[in-house]
């Protein structure tokens, strides 16, 4: 059993397409509370923090829009799940667009580096995220939390609790990736992060490559966070999500890796983002997104 504390932020400023601001209202109404609780965890819900919308004001710098809102956001973002982490509880955080992904890291990165400890990362997403504003042909920031994390950007991103970078990419994964913006490929590879494409899962099946997956996220760490982008499924399953790609993980695929993540007992933080109901059908990109939370959270067939 656990005690989790859920925080929504409905952030959609690092995103082109408004909506997955109502991605935490939509996962909460189709249950994630309930859901949660009959798997035996208490749950404590802190609602939504709040974050400012793009008509408030100009979007700044075209390479990093509205950067400093986001920035802002997610500095309170990493405070609160470093200070549920530190009341002993598993942060699930839900997005929102997966900028978000910034102050979750950095929150649960600080909290064991105060312990001597690194984490691991598993980031599931169709897109690497590993833009910075000097390579990103958008310059939409949901696009480059990952590499933020790695301390590749912003100040504004990289910097929160003052250090840079939060993660070890010897100790980082991204899973179910097929969608790379051209600059992006070489950040990539020169990264030093561990990665498998769709083509890999294809090739070695769900099953190997969460097996791997999860053995480089667990050495020598603490623990790892989990940062879930909806997208990474296949859009005839997952509609309502901000960026969606063809050729996505199976809706088993993705209870397996849910599953598998949940057996290792080794999580240490969740986040489910880029969920927009504006786009979905009946709410089945936020149901799904509830039944794999309860996948990685303990819930078994048998």
């Amino acid at each position: 059993m656990l005690k989790i504390r859920i925080l929504g932020v409905p952030l959609d400023l690092g995103q082109g397409r408004r909506g997955v601001d109502m991605g935490p209202s939509a996962v909460r109404a189709a249950g994630l509370n309930a859901a949660l609780k009959s798997l035996g965890h208490q749950v404590e819900d802190s609602g939504n923090i709040p974050v400012k919308i793009p008509e408030m004001q100009p979007f700044g710098d075209r390479h990093a829009k509205y950067l400093n809102e986001i920035a802002e956001t997610c500095q309170e973002v990493a405070h609160r799940n470093y200070q549920a982490l530190e009341a002993g509880y598993f942060p699930l955080s839900l997005g929102g667009d997966h900028s978000v992904a910034i102050g979750t890291v950095a929150g649960a990165a600080k909290f064991f580096q105060d312990r001597v400890q690194d984490i691991g990362c598993l980031w599931l997403d169709a897109h690497a995220d590993m833009n910075t504003p000097d390579s990103s042909p958008s310059g939409n920031v949901h696009g480059m939390p990952f590499a933020a994390s790695l301390g590749l950007g912003a100040d504004a991103l990289t910097k929160i609790f003052g250090y840079s970078p939060k993660l070890k990419p010897q100790k980082c994964v991204l899973v179910g990736a097929r969608d790379l913006d051209a600059r992006e490929r070489r950040q990539v590879r020169e990264s030093g992060i561990h990665i498998f494409t769709m083509r890999a899962i294809d090739e070695q099946g769900m099953r190997t490559v969460m097996e791997k997956a999860l053995a480089i996220a667990t050495a020598d760490t603490a623990g790892f966070l989990t940062s879930f982008d909806m997208d990474v499924v296949d859009p005839d399953e997952a509609p309502g999500v901000g960026t969606p790609v063809r050729g996505g993980i199976t809706f088993r695929e993705a209870h397996l890796a849910m599953e598998m993540i949940s057996d290792t007992k080794k999580m240490l933080a969740l986040d489910l983002v880029e969920i927009n109901p504006i786009i979905d059908i009946l709410n089945k990109t936020a149901i799904l997104g509830v039944g794999l939370v309860s996948s990685a959270l303990g819930k078994k067939i048998l």
